[in-house]
């Protein structure tokens, strides 16, 4: 199995290579040249595998210069030894007749980022390894919040690893930012950003491809490396468990082995439900993909109209970790849909950069749209989803779920579709517990003690806070640091000097 680059075709690179490197040196991201492809009898096989199976099953499609035994073992360190509260790893459940909810967030960080980021330290040492880098691997990352936290308790303290996190100062949640400024860990680096995650985002793909830099960086015996869902190595062990709802559907008779689901991804960036339809193209029985934004709706304008326009106005809501504008891991999906026409995505992604504005074109809008759907949300739309939910069956969301529950249900009132669907739900709703707070109550959390609001969702619910969560009470951050864009460059470099040898 090899990997080209979305910018170029030519490129041809092993999956180590392109786990190691993160992005492509011409600035597009790499994407397997073929899609490995899966029958009834693969599908057949998963509804009696455990979690850990259905990982090494799917990944060594993708990942054949991994061995076995090897992938195992990742799987079994990513997700076993106590790591995640629920046995079954990632519950598929049914709080109502007509909402299948895949709980992502079991996880030590609360999120469904560590479904990825447990992994992808195994398998980025590991590639390191295969290609004989003796480089000390950084890994650059830009967070709206989870991806963050994930990326950082993934990463802590393994050998020959630092870790360096850029989140928007005012862009998170309290949770969010309070897990991230607190990580222990001796090679951890975290620095706030004045603007929003577009800022950082682009700030960091700016470093990621600038020469001087990783020339600077090379002396001093470092290499760069992502975890943000740009690097294959952490959307492949997301594609996983979308086949394992699949199989849990199944198990549960929802649907008949071959029968197709629909799937409702909330997503700003793209990659959680760019996994998904790596799963359906790779052969499982999926109808629609239905995208859930926020107010920050470009994604479903984009589906909607075959044109993507990050000209518009910046909404900073209750599900911040949706508030994008620009979705990096489109890209892939215009790659992919355009025949692997490389000249065509570097044409698209050139009009962003230059006018913040690109046009598909009416061929690819129509593949767009036979694949997804897409509808978005207000902040009040999503409290009274998440209210209502929990008045008629007791089930408890967070603010990013609350949005696809709302998007799914606008779909099937628009379209009548009947389709059994999944939801992934992204978080836990402590990571938010003041808006989910309000939601369920009515009640405002005013004096903006984020432990007040749990301790107070906690009695009007009935739910208990993950402990990963309440041990947060009380902690003193560690990293306290503010930057602009321009600076992170020189941010890069003050956080490097701090990490431990």
């Amino acid at each position: 199995m090899l990997y080209t680059s979305t910018r170029d075709n030519a490129v041809r690179v092993t999956a180590a290579e392109a786990i190691t490197r993160g992005i492509s040196a011409d600035g597009g991201l790499f994407v397997p040249v073929e899609i490995p492809q899966v029958d009834a009898a693969f599908l057949a096989s998963l509804c009696e595998k455990s979690y850990v199976e259905r990982a090494v099953s799917v990944l060594k499609l993708f990942l054949d210069e991994f061995g076995e035994d090897e992938l195992r073992a990742y799987a079994e360190g990513a997700y076993l030894g106590g790591k995640y509260s629920s046995g079954a790893t990632v519950p598929l459940v049914s709080p109502d007749a007509r909402h299948n909810i895949l709980e992502l967030w079991h996880g030590p960080t609360c999120a469904f980022k560590d479904m990825a980021l447990q992994m992808l330290p195994y398998l980025l040492t590991g590639s390191a390894k295969k290609i004989g880098n003796d480089k000390k691997i950084v890994i650059l990352v830009a967070t709206s919040g989870d991806t963050g936290k994930a990326a950082l308790e993934g990463f802590r303290d393994v050998p020959g690893t630092g870790i360096l996190v850029f989140y928007p100062a005012d862009g998170v949640s309290p949770m969010q930012k309070l897990q991230m400024t607190t990580q222990e860990g001796k090679n951890v680096g975290v620095c706030a950003i004045r603007g929003n995650f577009d800022d950082a985002q682009t700030g960091v793909k700016k470093i990621f491809t600038d020469e001087r830099v990783k020339q600077t960086l090379a002396e001093r015996g470092f290499a760069f490396s992502s975890a943000n869902s740009i690097n294959w190595g952490r959307l492949a062990p997301q594609i996983v468990y979308y086949f394992s709802a699949y199989a849990d559907m199944v198990n549960a008779g929802k649907v008949r082995l071959g029968e197709k689901i629909d799937v409702t991804v909330p997503t700003g960036n793209f990659g959680n439900i760019l996994a998904a339809y790596y799963a359906k193209r790779m052969g499982m029985p999926v109808n629609k993909l239905i995208c859930a934004s926020n107010a920050n709706n470009v994604l479903t304008d984009f589906i909607n109209t075959g044109v993507y326009d990050r000209n518009r106005k910046f909404y900073t809501t209750i599900s911040p970790s949706m508030d994008i504008l620009i979705s990096s891991n489109l890209e892939r999906l215009l790659y992919m849909l355009s025949d692997g026409d490389d000249a065509y995505v570097r044409g698209l992604f050139a009009r962003l950069s230059a006018e913040g504005k690109y046009d598909v074109g009416e061929r690819v809008a129509d593949l767009v749209r036979e694949s997804f759907a897409a509808g978005f949300c207000s902040d009040e739309e999503t409290k009274r989803t998440i209210g209502a939910l929990f008045a008629a069956d007791g089930y408890l969301c967070d603010t990013h779920t609350g949005v696809a529950v709302a998007v799914y249900d606008g779909y099937v009132k628009k379209t009548g579709d009947g389709t059994p669907n999944v939801i992934a739900s992204t978080a836990s709703p402590y990571k938010f517990s003041a808006a989910v707070l309000e939601a369920v109550s009515g009640k405002k959390n005013d004096d903006g003690d984020e432990f007040a609001a749990v301790d107070e969702l906690t009695r009007v619910t009935g739910v208990e806070a993950p402990a990963q969560l309440k041990t947060l009470r009380g902690k003193t951050p560690r990293f306290r640091d503010i930057c602009t864009q321009g600076e992170m460059e020189a941010q890069v470099y003050r956080m490097l000097d701090g990490l431990a040898d």
